[in-house]
């Protein structure tokens, strides 16, 4: 069901949504989900090609996609991302400073930057965390000690921006079908477990994570800050070990 049957479809009219790594996945999914809900999105991301692509996406589906039209910002989500599965033993040091960089220090420059405008607005920030956060998963060091910097340093925004009007919270997706993360991480071979690695036995999509989303920026959540909220159908509750059976398939192939 299409998140504009769920919500007024103006619940977001005249507020501009700002998604950092926007062009693709659940990112672009998020701003889908607020586009449809009558925000004007703004995005950024590495790749200059799939960012045209997801701007054309959003407009179709009504929103704004140009800076000089869309104002300050209300919601700023911080969801670009890095990751590559590796062991720890391999990991040199320049990888894990360059997830920590994408991940972590990109989610207190954006949040630093919208500081001004965020306060302007009385608006908030939603950070895209990971299991990883608070699950220790193999090969991913990296993304771990990111993530779980993510999830802290929203915790002490929330504390210390709340007299500002600004509310921070987290987002953690579980596997999420039709991503890169997916692909990466396990591929087919993590879809092959999924009715047993996650209790609701099915992937997640990125409507999901796009409800999440707009919940918790729309006056539903006024209330809500400092919280990490998982959506990942169930899936750390049993650990990491389904993930780490696909990861070790996905790398023992030739």
């Amino acid at each position: 069901m299409d998140v504009a049957e769920l919500l007024p479809k103006q619940l977001f009219k005249g507020k501009t949504v700002f998604v950092t790594g926007g062009g693709s996945g659940i990112n672009l999914g998020i701003g889908q989900a607020f586009a449809a809900l009558g925000a004007n999105i703004a995005i950024c991301g590495r790749t200059r090609e799939r960012l045209d692509g997801a701007a054309a996406e959003l407009r179709a589906a009504g929103a704004r996609v140009v800076r000089d039209e869309l104002g300050p910002v209300d919601v700023l989500v911080c969801g670009a991302a890095g990751n590559f599965p590796i062991p720890a033993e391999k990991l040199s040091p320049n990888g894990f400073k360059s997830v920590v960089d994408i991940d972590l220090l990109g989610s207190f420059n954006a949040s630093r930057a919208a500081f001004e405008q965020l306060s302007s607005t009385r608006g908030c920030i939603i950070f895209i965390s990971a299991g990883m956060s608070f699950v220790p998963y193999p090969y991913q060091a990296h993304v771990g000690a990111a993530k779980a910097g993510i999830d802290n340093l929203m915790k002490n925004l929330a504390l210390e921006w709340g007299k500002y009007g600004i509310r921070s919270n987290s987002i953690v997706p579980g596997p999420i079908e039709g991503t890169e993360g997916v692909r990466r991480l396990g591929g087919e071979n993590y879809a092959a477990l999924r009715t047993k690695s996650i209790p609701l036995g099915r992937f997640g999509t990125v409507d999901d994570i796009g409800r999440a989303a707009v919940f918790l920026a729309s006056p539903l959540a006024s209330y809500v800050t400092g919280t990490v909220l998982v959506v990942d159908g169930g899936q750390n509750l049993a650990g990491s070990a389904a993930f780490a059976g696909a990861i070790e398939a996905m790398q023992q192939r030739p």
